[in-house]
C-alpha cells in the first residue's frame, strides 16, 4: 500500500475542515516454493501454481539436479523458457546446500568450506541464468551450524567470511544473498533477525541482505510487524506459513499486522509461500493458501 497524504472532508457545520488519511491499495506478488511438487515434472509444478493464482515460483536447486551446478546452460535455457510460457517471474532460491551431499560452510575444515563456498557461487550463476533480480536464500540450518568443536561466535564468524567472499560475484550476476535467521531449534548460527540484519551491515552490500520468514520467526521477542519495521531497509524477501510449518490457513497466524507494514513500507519483493508439511497436497497447499493470504491483504486494504 501506499500513503497519499490527508484529504479534506466537507467542513462541518460551524467548524474547519477536517483530514483522514487515505490509504491506497499495493498488490503484494505471491509466489510459491516448487519443493511441494518435489518428483513431478518441472513444467506440471510450473502450470499448477500458475492456475492456483501465483505469479512467481521459488525453486530448491536439489528439485533440479543431485549436483545444481552442473544443470547444463541448455537446461537452464529450458527451465527459464517453462516460466515464461506459464506466465510466472523467478523469484529465487532456497535451500541452497542439501545437494550435492556432505557440504558445510561453517566447520573447522578450511577445504571443506572452501568447496562449499564454491558451490554457492556456482549456484549464484544457475540464479543469474534462471532469471533477473533473483534472490538466493540462505538457510541450510544443517549446513552452517556449529560443527567439529568450534563455539558460535568462531562459527558465524566463518559464516560472514564466506558471505564476503561471494558477495563480488553475486554483484556482478545481479544476484542477492540472504541472509535467513533460524529459530534455536534449527541452527545456532544467525538467530535473529537482528542477528542477520547485523552480518548485512557489517558487509555493507547491496549483494548480502536479509528476509523474513514467518515459522523462523518463532523465538523472537519482539512482534513479527515490529520486527519487520525495524530492519525493513534490507528486507528484500519474505516467506510466509503458519508458525508450525503448515500452509497458510492451517493455523491461525495473523498476517495482518505485518502485511500493513509491508504495505506501508513499499514492499515490492516476492511474498513466497514455503511450507513444510506437504501431506494435504500440492495442489491444495498453494491453492487454500493463496486465498487466505489474499484474505489477509484485503483485511489490510479495509475491503
Amino acid at each position: 500500500m501506499k500513503y497519499r497524504g490527508p484529504q479534506a472532508l466537507p467542513n462541518r457545520p460551524g467548524g474547519a475542515p477536517h483530514c483522514k488519511l487515505v490509504i491506497v491499495s499495493r498488490a503484494f506478488r505471491y509466489s510459491m516454493c516448487n519443493e511441494a511438487f518435489e518428483g513431478r515434472p518441472f513444467a506440471d509444478a510450473c502450470k499448477a501454481i500458475r492456475k492456483a493464482g501465483y505469479t512467481g515460483i521459488e525453486i530448491a536447486p536439489y528439485t533440479l539436479a543431485e549436483a545444481p551446478a552442473l544443470v547444463t546452460a541448455a537446461q537452464r535455457g529450458t527451465y527459464r523458457g517453462i516460466m515464461e510460457s506459464e506466465g510466472l517471474g523467478f523469484a529465487g532460491l532456497h535451500w541452497l546446500m542439501v545437494a550435492p551431499k556432505g557440504l558445510h560452510v561453517t566447520g573447522p575444515d578450511a577445504q571443506l568450506r572452501e568447496r562449499s563456498w564454491l558451490h554457492v557461487q556456482h549456484l549464484i550463476d544457475l540464479c543469474a541464468d534462471l532469471g533477473p533480480d533473483g534472490v538466493m536464500v540462505f538457510g541450510s540450518p544443517a549446513q552452517r551450524c556449529t560443527t567439529g568443536g568450534l563455539t558460535r561466535e568462531q562459527a558465524t564468524r566463518n559464516f560472514v567470511e564466506g558471505l564476503a567472499g561471494v558477495e563480488p560475484h553475486a554483484r556482478e550476476r545481479g544476484v542477492t544473498v540472504l541472509v535467513e535467521a533460524l529459530p534455536a531449534n534449527q541452527c545456532d548460527v544467525v538467530r535473529t533477525l537482528g542477528e542477520a540484519a547485523a552480518i548485512v551491515r557489517e558487509i555493507g552490500s547491496p549483494a548480502i541482505q536479509t528476509m523474513f520468514d514467518v515459522h523462523n520467526a518463532i523465538d523472537e521477542a519482539e512482534p513479527h510487524a515490529a520486527l519487520v519495521e525495524r530492519h525493513f531497509d534490507h528486507i528484500r524477501h519474505v516467506h510466509v506459513n503458519e508458525l508450525d510449518g503448515r500452509y497458510c490457513g492451517a493455523g491461525d497466524y495473523d498476517f495482518k499486522p505485518v502485511f500493513e507494514v509491508l504495505g506501508r513500507r513499499g514492499y515490492s519483493g516476492w511474498i513466497s509461500l514455503e511450507v513444510f508439511d506437504f501431506t494435504p497436497g500440492a495442489e491444495r497447499i498453494a491453492e487454500e493458501s493463496l486465498r487466505r493470504l489474499e484474505s489477509e491483504a484485503a483485511r489490510v486494504n479495509g475491503t
